[in-house]
């Protein structure tokens, strides 16, 4: 049988269903659809000196920009979606004596339906789960983060449940890597269960339960690595506190036996100008005493890390960053608003390693690592302007020597940055169509 035939085929078929369900229901229904155009530019100055944040990794001090260019298209209509982000990244540093292009991609580029009281998504796609501690869309980062695979949700007033069966394959290599949404995913195979439930106005219970495949580059072996766990939060009039850990096991991407745990709890006070979080975060690493193909780091898997660890982000990357000790980060955040257009914040950051780190002679050192203070202003004087800019330092303490990102432990680490962000909508059409029975 022709194409063409099985098209009119279907197409008749569809008819005919649709005007059977409009006579039994006997009423006027109403098909809307909806097409959005965005354009967003966004560019950002950076200045860093004393540490070593990529694409810096040999000049201090360091100043660069980076912009990017996105244009965002969305189709709507009552059943389904299709939604498509494209960036360009932008970047001008005092390496190159010219501009150059770090990455042309998609962010993202799904297709959704509804299908019964489920709707299921297919594509590349941004995946922000509870409070991003293990998976965000990494806002702030110029590429963000991106997935590949699909997504099925389910949600009821109170409850939503989501799974993801996600993969990741060869991607182009002609731009830098570090400027690409998927790119920096670790996994081949990824399986998510994200589960929601709102007792309340006063308790919720979040729950995410992950299972990555990791393939060694070296010996082409895969293997699993489970990550489950849960947060519960409790609200009382300005107060909030919440409770957040989770578990890791199975084996690393080194084929090591992971035994590992997240621990984090945190106390809000909120009025109507200022929002107050104190707080700590426990991330565990390997005790000495463990066998040698036994490990204990923690991995915060595919979530942000200056959220929770600092703007600095000295400590990103885990185990690496803290050598496998652990990280140990209690915390202060204040957060004022001046009025509906301005508002400030600051972040106060204490670290420890969870274990000692050894000197060259082997003499355990101090567990302390240092203090970070973040300062930051946002301002947003029309709808579709935002301006940012912040200024971080890292006071080190010795033990910092031994660890890859300061380069001077003697001095002050510190970064700032302007951003800029400015979108406006080129296309808003919607248009709704009555279907009289």
């Amino acid at each position: 049988m022709k194409i063409n035939a099985i098209i009119k085929i279907c197409h008749i078929v569809f008819i005919a269903l649709l005007y059977s369900h409009k006579s039994n229901a006997q009423e006027t229904e109403k098909l809307s659809e909806q097409f959005l155009v965005n354009f967003e530019i966004r560019p950002r100055a950076e200045y860093t000196s004393n540490y070593i944040i990529p694409p810096n990794n040999t000049v201090d001090p360091y100043f660069y920009i980076s912009q990017r260019n996105r244009i965002s298209a969305q189709y709507e209509r009552q059943k389904w979606l299709i939604k498509s982000d494209f960036q360009e990244i932008h970047l001008w540093d005092q390496k190159y004596d010219a501009s150059k292009v770090g990455s042309i991609n998609f962010y993202q580029l799904f297709l959704e339906t509804k299908f019964k009281s489920l709707n299921v998504r297919i594509g590349r796609q941004s995946i922000l789960l509870d409070n991003g501690r293990l998976f965000s869309d990494a806002p702030w980062a110029q590429q963000g983060r991106a997935h590949e695979g699909i997504r099925i949700m389910k949600q009821t007033e109170k409850l939503s449940d989501d799974f993801f069966a996600l993969f990741t394959r060869n991607y182009n290599t002609e731009f830098e890597s570090a400027y690409s949404p998927v790119a920096a995913n670790k996994y081949k195979y990824l399986l998510i269960n994200y589960f929601r439930y709102k007792f309340n106005s006063t308790l919720s219970f979040n729950s995410i339960t992950a299972m990555d495949f990791l393939k060694n580059t070296y010996t082409e072996n895969l293997y699993a690595r489970a990550t489950a766990g849960a947060r519960i939060e409790f609200n009382k009039r300005n107060w909030s506190y919440t409770l957040n850990t989770y578990t890791q096991f199975g084996k690393n991407i080194n084929g090591k036996n992971l035994s590992a745990y997240y621990f984090q709890p945190e106390i809000k006070f909120s009025t109507k100008k200022s929002i107050l979080r104190l707080g700590a975060e426990i991330i565990s690493g390997s005790s000495p005493r463990l066998s040698t193909n036994t490990t204990g780091d923690f991995d915060v898997l595919y979530g942000v890390t200056w959220k929770f660890n600092g703007n600095m982000n000295v400590f990103t990357r885990f185990p690496a960053d803290v050598s496998g000790k652990g990280l140990v980060n209690p915390y202060l955040f204040a957060t004022v608003s001046l009025n509906s257009k301005l508002s400030l914040r600051s972040d106060f950051h204490l670290f420890y390693s969870q274990y000692p780190l050894l000197n060259n002679t082997g003499q355990e050192l101090t567990k302390y690592l240092g203090f970070e203070n973040d300062i930051s202003v946002k301002y947003q004087p029309i709808k579709q302007l935002e301006i940012n800019c912040a200024f971080s330092f890292y006071k080190s303490s010795g033990t910092m020597k031994y660890l890859p990102k300061i380069q001077d432990e003697t001095k002050l680490a510190y970064w700032s940055y302007l951003m800029l962000s400015y979108s406006f909508n080129v296309v808003n059409s919607k248009k709704t169509k009555n279907l009289k029975s």
